[in-house]
């Protein structure tokens, strides 16, 4: 079950293209697919997948995660995996 949803995400400037179920974009676990970080879908899969890996319960886990993806992570990061390494890594040290 998703932590959150799509009317509950804290930036309201994103896309929201459809993809099918098995899209590697939205389904699995993070890997080396890129992440589009202005993609709705996209970025709900992915904040609700690493809410998922660590157990979050809190509603405002998945919206820091927000908030590190937009304004943390370093722009040079791409991959789903390489950016949920990079929150993990600095999951303490945010400012959110």
């Amino acid at each position: 079950m998703s932590l959150i949803d799509k009317t509950e995400l804290k930036y309201k400037d994103y896309t929201w293209t459809t993809y099918s179920n098995d899209n590697p974009k939205i389904s699995g676990k993070p890997d080396s697919t890129l992440l589009n970080r202005k993609e709705g879908y996209e970025i709900l899969y992915f904040i609700n997948k690493i809410s998922e890996i660590h157990n979050f319960k809190l509603k405002s886990s998945a919206i820091k995660i927000e908030n590190i993806i937009r304004n943390e992570v370093p722009t040079n990061l791409h991959s789903q995996e390489n950016i949920k390494v990079w929150i993990e890594t600095n999951w303490r040290k945010s400012k959110y």
